[in-house]
């Protein structure tokens, strides 16, 4: 209820589209999409858990994607000002349109358009029930659109919401949980089951509330992305075999030879290897692996490299010997950050 979820893999079963689940709209029988994916959310408890977790105010703009038939719709637009929708789909946002236009609201915008390509509102609140297949650059938009919103509470197929919501230890803690929460806290609303929805889909879902940090934590995103790649290339190795490898040693030591050109330095003597073992050591963190490591260890870690001159972005394109090798630090996050990696390479067995 409130709107579309589409979950990845769903293929209706054997009867076709119509044995898959039909919708109702304006009196005709019409299949699901299959081309969206279509799965409606018809537990109302889960739409009042959405709902409460939103903590709308009469003042606020809430945009929704995903709107589907309304049923979430309807709630928002009782205790919201105004409620911007946008649906792929046209035969939703005529049924909306219509439903909400019957119930006399008249503070509901419907865009007919792709979440990732049209033009967002500034709004307040977002929610969300959209194709679990964007999950990633849908986060990735949603965390950087400005000015900041207040809150987001989004759908996502529950492995997913779990990698977001992972703690230190916990065996979904990788390289999305701690990257997202350079940006906002994320936390669990509530599960929903397959069957909460019609036709029901192939994965569980999760509900999750995302509240931005204000101010956010100003960091060079491309020496933040570098240095999570090595540390959570095997996160159940020690941080000592994760950057000991010959690539990473090569990498890092071009890097070096960058920064030191740039600043008009000439490069040390002492090999990248001691460098490394160096700042490893002096954080207690050479025998400590990225799976048991928090945010502000990390924040620690990145500095103290960086201290040391040891740089995990080369900072070389469109850069100038001589000029700023600094100037990086307001660099925008790339989408990479927030690409979905399954929790980073893991065998289940911890490593030396």
């Amino acid at each position: 209820g409130g709107g579309t979820i589409r979950a990845p893999g769903s293929a209706p079963p054997a009867g076709g589209e119509a044995a898959a689940g039909r919708l109702t709209l304006g009196g005709m029988s019409l299949p699901t999409n299959k081309k969206h994916g279509q799965h409606l959310l018809k537990n109302p408890g889960i739409i009042e858990k959405i709902v409460a977790a939103s903590d709308i105010k009469p003042s606020d703009t809430v945009f929704e994607i995903g709107p589907g038939t309304g049923n979430l719709t309807m709630r928002l637009l009782e205790g919201a000002k105004r409620v911007v929708a946008h649906e792929i789909d046209p035969r939703m946002a005529a049924e909306v349109r219509k439903r909400a236009a019957g119930a006399g609201r008249q503070n509901l915008e419907v865009h007919e358009t792709d979440v990732l390509r049209g033009k967002w509102p500034i709004f307040d609140v977002c929610t969300a029930n959209l194709p679990y297949q964007i999950s990633s650059p849908f986060t990735f938009r949603l965390l950087a659109h400005r000015p900041l919103f207040r809150c987001a509470v989004l759908m996502f197929q529950k492995e997913f919401a779990e990698r977001l919501i992972a703690k230190v230890g916990e065996k979904q803690y990788g390289r999305l949980a701690v990257n997202t929460a350079l940006f906002v806290k994320v936390s669990c609303v509530c599960k929903v089951s397959r069957g909460s929805f019609t036709p029901p889909p192939e994965v569980d879902s999760m509900v999750v509330k995302v509240v931005p940090r204000d101010p956010p934590i100003e960091v060079d995103f491309r020496e933040w992305d570098g240095l999570m790649r090595i540390c959570f290339s095997r996160k159940r190795k020690t941080l000592r075999s994760s950057f000991l490898t010959k690539d990473t040693m090569k990498t890092l030591e071009e890097n070096y030879k960058t920064w030191c050109a740039l600043k008009g330095e000439r490069p040390g003597k002492e090999p990248m290897r001691e460098k490394v073992l160096q700042v490893l050591t002096a954080l207690e963190l050479a025998e400590q692996r990225a799976i048991r490591i928090d945010l502000d260890t990390y924040f620690r870690l990145l500095l103290e490299f960086n201290r040391h001159g040891i740089h995990f972005s080369s900072c070389s394109a469109g850069a100038r010997v001589g000029g700023d090798a600094t100037a990086t630090k307001g660099a925008a996050p790339s989408m990479e950050l927030f690409v979905d990696d399954g929790a980073d390479e893991d065998d289940g067995e911890m490593e030396d």
